[in-house]
């Protein structure tokens, strides 16, 4: 197989691949509904310290909600357990409406992502659980202009003597919410108890979620020992998950495209909620009507009587922003996830945000870093070209050993390779410097797919967010352009297959980029139109080479 035939190849099999998962693709699997967990169970499940599985109605049973509003967040806190039922993001808009905020976390028919907390005690089983009523003062928080925190106080029915507050607090700027139990035994005898933590949600793909560009949507935990772990919706169905189940460190998760749920045990300070290594636990489950369950059971201490014991648990819910992720917590950055090639795109997102620096666009960004990487990669690229170009000024004679050979194919070849060794030429030449860019290629791809940083972020003009696709398909139209200027510098395959497949493909593909978010497209037009300059310039060299030669 010739240099031409292997991209080619390479090419069509990527552009196949894009075009099946957007079209052809089978739709996400249903999630299996599970069978409601009867009485027995659930008490059983409290007996151990395992989290109470969810009420098999929907939607979820409610009572009043308690909406407050800071400068990050939308939240809707339900006297019904206590839960987070709804929250937005103030600052990211939702994808079908721009003059909406991005709600993240919602109960209703259609979607249900919501967090969960409760207490479970086999010798107090009257502790509040996400079933249990909460009352509060007020119906309506605002984080007021020169406020720092806000919290919100929930005070639930007293269970045999122990009172029960929950507490979240709110920090200006921030996307941490700190949720604290503050438990008060005023009876006679020791309490010991367990506090869960989970993330609830459906199976479904998030909205505006693309097969084109397909992300992860489920749970993950990560531990210092057993790092990022991702677990797939159907793995919880079919009960075949593996993942860490008990640390004193990490955090577990809700993943889905840009944004991340995450309860966690470690912050960067190095405190811990966990009273050992054993005292903390991960759960994942699929509970009824579809739904899945990630979190985690933390151990009390014995809580004496007439004492008060205070648990703090973090919560994060926002972007999954490199910067504020490092801050958060150990490891909570690898939730942006870019698979295989993690340790290609790290780097190279890491320089566009020292390019976005000094420009401050990340549309120009991308175009710096284009050249930064086309000029790291231009010794390779020219050898790729100039076997190009010898192989184009060597075309009138393959045309000639063609018809000389006509239907005789051993012997065409055979000729062939005696001018390719006579001419010091070889076929695959351009083949290996291709190869290796395209790891660095798929990474950027990925760089650039998977930040939050680039949504809703400008380039110039009719571009006013990078990960969405050209609203008036001028940029797809200029790839278009490009790549049907590349295979006139390339040289014409003796297959004539192979020469109609070199024009079909960029139709194929400019068809294909009409889909894609708009940063990925601007990094190929870029990319080709550097290319068409540097294979240009070899192509001249080598045809004044020849020219020279002839004289």
């Amino acid at each position: 197989m010739d240099s031409k035939r292997l991209i080619l190849f390479i090419a069509l099999s990527f552009g196949i691949l894009l075009l099946w998962q957007e079209y052809f693709a089978p739709p996400p699997k249903k999630p299996v509904a599970t069978q409601s967990v009867t009485p027995t169970a659930t008490a059983a499940s409290t007996a151990t310290g395992g989290t109470p599985a969810a009420a098999a109605s929907a939607p979820l049973a409610t009572g009043q909600d308690i909406t407050i509003k800071t400068d990050t967040f939308n939240v809707s806190i339900n006297t019904l357990g206590g839960d987070v039922r709804q929250l937005e993001l103030v600052k990211y808009s939702a994808v079908e409406n721009d003059q909406q905020p991005l709600r993240l976390f919602e109960s209703g028919k259609d979607r249900t992502y919501i967090a969960q907390t409760g207490l479970v005690s086999a010798g107090n089983p009257a502790l509040p659980t996400h079933k249990t009523l909460f009352t509060a003062p007020q119906t309506s928080y605002t984080l007021a202009e020169g406020q720092n925190s806000l919290d919100v106080r929930l005070t639930a029915p007293a269970a045999n003597g122990v009172e029960v507050s929950k507490i979240y607090t709110f920090t200006r700027g921030s996307y941490l919410v700190q949720v604290r139990y503050e438990l008060n035994n005023r009876g006679t005898i020791p309490l010991a108890a367990s506090a869960y933590f989970r993330l609830l949600r459906d199976g479904k793909a998030p909205e505006g979620e693309s097969r084109m560009a397909y992300t992860f949507t489920g749970p993950a935990v990560y531990t210092e020992n057993s790092k990022f772990q991702k677990i797939k919706f159907e793995d919880l169905d079919k009960g075949k998950a593996e993942y860490a189940r008990a640390a004193d460190n990490g955090w577990i998760a809700m993943l889905q495209h840009y944004f991340v749920s995450a309860w966690i045990l470690k912050t960067t300070d190095g405190k811990t909620v966990c009273q050992s290594a054993e005292g903390c636990r991960f759960e994942m489950k699929p509970v009824a009507d579809g739904l899945y369950s990630a979190g985690t059971v933390v151990d009390l201490p014995a809580i004496a009587p007439n004492t008060t014991y205070t648990l703090t648990m973090p919560l994060f819910v926002g972007p999954q922003d490199t910067h504020t992720m490092e801050a958060t917590a150990p490891g909570l950055v690898l939730t942006k996830d870019y698979g295989w090639v993690t340790v290609i795109a790290t780097p190279l997102f890491w320089l566009l945000e020292k390019l976005h620096a000094m420009v401050n666009n990340w549309g120009w960004a991308i175009v710096l870093l284009t050249v930064l990487i086309k000029a790291a990669f231009y010794p390779l690229s020219a050898a790729s070209y100039r076997s190009m170009g010898k192989m184009k000024a060597l075309a009138p004679r393959l045309e000639r050993l063609k018809a000389q050979h006509g239907d005789d194919r051993m012997k065409f070849q055979q000729a062939v390779m005696e001018m390719y060794k006579t001419e010091k030429v070889n076929p695959l030449g351009g083949c290996l410097p291709v190869v290796i860019q395209i790891p660095v290629f798929i990474g950027l791809y990925w760089a650039l797919l998977a930040s939050v940083e680039l949504r809703q972020a400008p380039w110039l003009g009719w571009i006013h967010d990078l990960t969405r696709p050209d609203p008036y398909y001028i940029l797809p139209a200029i790839m278009a352009i490009t790549m049907f200027a590349q295979t006139f510098l390339n040289p014409p395959p003796t297959d004539p297959i192979q020469a109609k497949m070199m024009k079909i493909m960029p139709v194929i593909f400019s068809v294909m980029f009409f889909f894609f978010p708009a940063g990925l497209v601007l990094y190929w037009v870029v990319n080709n139109i550097l290319s068409i300059s540097q294979q240009w310039y070899v192509t001249k060299q080598i045809e004044r080479q020849e020219a020279a030669k002839k004289a």
